[in-house]
């Protein structure tokens, strides 16, 4: 699915200028590394449970030896 967005001239210079710096190749990708950097979110969230401690299995008392 694809979104027409308007943005003025300046705008979509910068968009270039970031897509030629980056060596991204569409201004979705150029927008969607902006957006990540400054949310901090990875692309991905599968498995992640933000701010949780990582997993360790406790040792029951009625299953220790």
């Amino acid at each position: 699915m694809s979104t027409t967005v308007q943005i003025r001239n300046v705008t979509r210079r910068l968009l270039d200028r970031l897509k030629k710096e980056t060596g991204l190749s569409s201004y979705d990708e150029v927008i969607r590394r902006l957006v990540t950097t400054r949310t901090g979110m990875p692309e991905s969230l599968f498995g992640v449970c933000r701010g949780s401690l990582p997993f360790s299995r406790e040792l029951e008392a009625e299953h220790a030896l």
